[in-house]
C-alpha cells in the first residue's frame, strides 16, 4: 500500500501501460482490471482522480467499492 498525493495519483490513468487508480473518501482503489474502466475511463470519469463526489451520482453509489483492491491512501 502507498500514500499518494493528488499529483501522484494523477499518473495512474490507465493509459500507456499505467494502472488505473481512483480515490474515494481518501482510499485509493485499483480499477485496472474492471471491464467498464477499460482505457481508464468510465461514464465520463477518468482514472487518476478523486471521485468522491462523482460516485454519489452513480447508480451503484459506493456498493462497488468493497469489490475493488485497495492500493493506498490519498494524502
Amino acid at each position: 500500500m502507498a500514500d499518494l498525493t493528488r499529483e501522484q495519483l494523477a499518473q495512474y490513468t490507465g493509459q500507456n501501460g499505467q494502472p488505473a487508480y481512483v480515490a474515494v473518501d481518501g482510499t485509493i482503489y485499483d480499477v485496472t482490471n474492471v471491464g467498464p474502466w477499460a482505457g481508464g475511463q468510465h461514464h465520463g470519469n477518468v482514472a487518476g482522480q478523486d471521485l468522491s463526489s462523482a460516485i454519489l451520482k452513480a447508480p451503484h453509489l459506493k456498493t462497488v467499492l468493497p469489490k475493488l483492491p485497495v492500493v493506498g491512501k490519498l494524502i
